[in-house]
């Protein structure tokens, strides 16, 4: 490779989207390294707008953009007219395929695969390299996935994450609902002393449990322990109810946009 193309790479800049179900995250890259970036809830409405200029602004030093986008059309519109115009290029979304970056999706039919759990494996597959990995991602919805040491996606699990247990508790149980309004959050133990300690105690140790259950099936299918490697805006909740060794690293799907773009580039 010349200098000049290396110098090429290193001085290019992105801008790496990840539309979750809730929420908007941004992460500015210069070459292979992560910069800053914020979040942004789509609602209330005004809000999320405001913000959306204010992304248009970041956009406008890059010379790509890339999206992992599990949100509605609505959203992603609104993502693209706020984008348009910038003299950037037009925003890559990102789709799932069956090979990428080192890693091979274990679905017969590829696309079923959420976008950003396939986005935070080639994160994953891109940082820790030859390593076997459960990928547990606490966010509205708790996924799974068992990536092995060959960057062979194995399958994975879907669940409701903590605070979507709790509110599904207290949506559709009027008498829970009406004890929950006071007493204080749960502490790591399971056995609390309020409704509303009782739901949030449920609902983490439920996911740490299963999480748990993942490493473990994990070990027996692959022959040896997996690295449970935690994600998601709920991680550092479910953090200190878990017994098996993990690390933790907010941002794997732009891990994986970046790896991704470089790909795309090469």
């Amino acid at each position: 490779m010349s200098p000049m193309i290396n110098i090429e790479i290193d001085t290019v800049t992105h801008l790496l989207l990840d539309a979750g179900n809730t929420r908007l995250k941004w992460a500015r890259a210069r070459g292979a390294r992560l910069l800053g970036g914020g979040a942004l809830s789509y609602a209330p409405p005004a809000r999320f707008a405001a913000g959306l200029r204010r992304l248009r602004r970041e956009a406008l030093g890059c010379d790509r953009v890339f999206v992992a986008s599990v949100a509605s059309v609505t959203i992603e519109r609104a993502i693209r007219r706020a984008l348009r115009g910038t003299g950037r290029p037009v925003p890559r979304f990102v789709r799932v395929g069956r090979r990428s970056c080192g890693v091979v999706n274990a679905y017969a039919e590829p696309w079923r695969l959420g976008v950003d759990r396939w986005v935070a494996l080639i994160g994953a597959r891109s940082c820790l390299p030859g390593r076997a990995l459960c990928i547990a991602s606490v966010g509205t919805a708790l996924t799974l996935d068992l990536l092995d040491a060959d960057g062979r996606h194995r399958g994975g699990a879907i669940a409701p994450g903590p605070d979507l247990m709790m509110r599904s508790l207290l949506e559709s149980t009027a008498g829970i609902a009406r004890r929950a309004g006071g007493g204080a959050g749960a502490g790591r133990s399971l056995y609390a002393r309020s409704t509303r300690a009782a739901i949030e105690a449920g609902a983490r140790h439920a996911c740490a449990a299963l999480i748990e259950r993942a490493v473990d099936e994990g070990r027996r299918r692959l022959g040896r322990r997996p690295l449970l490697l935690l994600t998601g805006g709920g991680a550092a909740g479910l953090a200190p109810l878990l017994g098996s060794p993990w690390r933790c690293d907010d941002r794997l799907v732009m891990r994986g946009l970046l790896a991704l773009s470089g790909a795309q580039y090469r």
